[in-house]
């Protein structure tokens, strides 16, 4: 019997095992949407909490915005390389890059950062965001499998991010000095605005007067990394991928179909490091081919930006739209060029510096050492 069939089998008793014989398909059907239909409700409200929840907190992060300045001055994180080290620190400690992202934008509406910084910012948080396959790549090695495949993937991740999104920093910062796309902006429309504030004003007004704008500020980073993590728990369990995505990865073993994978799991799932994290398990399954993991990195860093573009939208900043837009055209011109016309050469030499890096400790712990000092580098800087 065949992997698959193997697989296929044994989750049959999961499922509540075979159906007897005299049941019709039409009793089978009905039975899995009486089963279906609770669970699906349920990640409807979780949904709905996670879309409050994340309007909440940019409104609460906008108006406490203020109250960081001093804090940013303290630590020296002025000018664009320190809010590009910052970004970049911020996504290492939430462990993903969208609520970073989204607090770059919520400081710029908040008129604490300008425009190059806000664009740094964001761009650090891109380049921090893939530290979390290294980290389930290595919760897996040590929990048992003694498989270096997970940590390989982590590295090839950290690898592309860095390689890909570094070259974007000066290629959007030119072109929003130049103001190439600055007549590409979206003005929040009105009713938009309304239910906004419908939405977040009756608990955002107590808070505001209540609160200093420093400690407001961290309620709304508490509110805004809970809405993501409310938003994960009404996904499904994709740390384990079930039959289809594993069937779907196997059949796209092409770049061009890689990338449009990654591109559909994180507009799926709207967290580049949850679609990310997929890698791990599809690779120590067999069902990904290293060099595979790559374009797929490649589309789910395009995609990520679609929540954060939202972000621009309910914050009612036009600019901001401008930025997150130049952040996704400098991005995807970047990774399309190398996707087309150098795919082979840039996949060998990510492969073996990945390689290299994972072929021992004392590799694998300079490696992180000098990804960890970067960052703080560039914030003192």
């Amino acid at each position: 019997m065949s992997q698959w069939a193997e697989a296929e089998r044994k989750e049959l008793p999961a499922l509540g095992g075979a159906a007897p014989e005299s049941a019709s398909a039409e009793d089978a059907l009905s039975a899995g949407l009486r089963l279906s239909l609770p669970a699906v409700a349920g990640r409807a409200v979780l949904v709905l909490a996670a879309l409050w929840l994340f309007i909440l907190a940019l409104q609460l992060i906008k108006t406490g915005a203020g109250g960081l300045r001093p804090l940013l001055d303290d630590i020296s994180a002025g000018g664009i390389p320190g809010h590009l080290g910052f970004g970049w620190l911020g996504a290492y400690l939430v462990m993903s890059g969208s609520p970073v992202a989204a607090v770059a934008l919520s400081l710029f509406a908040g008129g604490v950062t300008s425009d190059l910084e806000t664009f740094a910012m964001i761009n650090g948080s891109r380049l921090g965001a893939s530290l979390i396959v290294l980290v389930v790549g290595f919760v897996s090695y040590v929990r048992g499998s003694r498989n270096p495949d997970g940590l390989y993937i982590g590295v090839v991740a950290l690898l592309t991010a860095l390689t890909l999104w570094a070259p974007v920093v000066p290629l959007g910062l030119l072109v929003l000095k130049s103001g190439w796309l600055d007549s590409l902006q979206f003005t929040t429309p009105a009713g938009l605005t309304s239910a906004v504030g419908f939405a977040s004003d009756p608990v955002a007004d107590p808070l505001r007067r209540a609160l200093p704008a420093l400690v407001l500020f961290g309620v709304g980073i508490a509110a805004l990394v809970g809405s993501f993590g409310v938003f994960d728990r009404a996904l499904p369990d994709l740390d384990r991928p079930g039959p289809r995505i594993e069937a779907l990865s196997r059949a796209l073993q092409k770049r061009y179909a890689m990338f449009a994978f990654g591109t559909l799991m994180t507009l799926l799932t709207l967290s580049v490091s949850l679609s990310v994290t997929l890698l791990v398990p599809l690779a120590l399954k067999g069902y990904l081919r290293r060099d595979k993991v790559i374009p797929y990195v490649m589309g789910a860093n395009i995609a990520t930006w679609v929540d954060t573009l939202f972000a621009a939208v309910l914050l009612n900043s036009p600019r901001a739209f401008t930025i997150v837009f130049t952040e996704m055209i400098a991005g995807a011109l970047v990774s399309g060029l190398v996707l087309v016309f150098f795919y082979g050469p840039y996949t060998r030499a990510i492969l073996w510096a990945a390689h290299r890096v994972a072929s021992g400790r004392a590799n694998l712990a300079l490696f992180l050492g000098a990804f960890f000092a970067v960052p703080f580098l560039l914030l003192l800087a």
